[in-house]
């Protein structure tokens, strides 16, 4: 399947995830707590719908390939071509009305990111991106992501989806680098790494993170020529502690405020 064939394809993913989850947004629908640890971790019926319809697309066009999910878990994982899904990522945002949520699709090949796109379908935005370039599309039309720059902390945009979802220890290197920042802000889940490569953030700063949550964002930041590791500068493919930036230079500066 040549380049402009498998763009069409991951458009068509995202497009079927998106009827599947519209109907659901900003009505009454039900809402499952799937933590077992106290917390609160939902889930919707348009979560399971929309990753349902991704995982039925994938197998019918390539049956050989693995899926990685959020809700429905992981299947032919070691194999060569691996897709990983979030069907809705800030699902608490998606059942709070607001638009700060997206679904995130992301491809693998030999454990290394290819490809990835964060559809937000009650705007009709795309970010997309394979790691070399990255390409936003939406209602203003088209246009090539660049991050931009910043020197330095002091006058930088930071984001976080929420603090209260960091470890004791963890918040307390977080607030080293927030008082450090010129703005911090909360919320925005992968949209705010979409606005990174959309050289509007400088800087997000996340916990807790599984593989579906970070995969697809990786080649868009990277497309768009930010960075993304953990806290220790090693690779964000498995989630965890994870710093995005635009400026290697911030990056830099983050990690070394997060070590202490």
């Amino acid at each position: 399947m040549g380049a402009v064939d498998f763009a069409a394809f991951v458009d068509e993913l995202a497009t079927v995830a998106g009827e599947a989850i519209r109907p659901f947004f900003r009505t009454t629908l039900g809402i499952e707590n799937k933590s077992r640890t106290g917390t609160f971790d939902p889930v919707t019926a348009a979560d399971r719908a929309a990753e349902q319809a991704m995982r039925t697309l994938i197998r019918k066009t390539f049956p050989g390939h693995g899926i990685v999910g959020e809700e429905f878990g992981d299947e032919g994982s070691d194999r060569s071509y691996v897709w990983v899904l979030d069907p809705i990522d800030g699902t608490k945002s998606f059942i709070s009305g607001m638009p700060a949520w997206g679904t995130l699709i992301g491809l693998l090949k030999d454990g290394l990111p290819v490809y990835g796109m964060m559809y937000q379908p009650f705007i009709s935005e795309r970010f997309t991106g394979d790691g070399a370039s990255a390409r936003y599309r939406g209602p203003v039309g088209e246009r090539r992501l660049n991050v931009r720059a910043c020197s330095a902390l002091g006058d930088a945009v930071l984001f976080t989806t929420s603090p209260m979802l960091m470890s004791t220890t963890d918040r307390a290197a977080f607030d080293k680098v927030e008082r450090a920042a010129r703005l911090s802000r909360y919320g925005g889940d992968c949209y705010a790494y979409c606005m990174v490569a959309a050289g509007f953030i400088d800087v997000v700063i996340e916990t807790n993170l599984k593989p579906h949550d970070i995969v697809a964002l990786v080649p868009i930041i990277e497309g768009a020529g930010g960075v993304v590791t953990d806290w220790s500068g090693e690779p964000a493919l498995k989630g965890g502690r994870i710093v995005a930036a635009g400026d290697r230079r911030v990056h830099a500066e983050t990690l070394k405020l997060l070590a202490g």
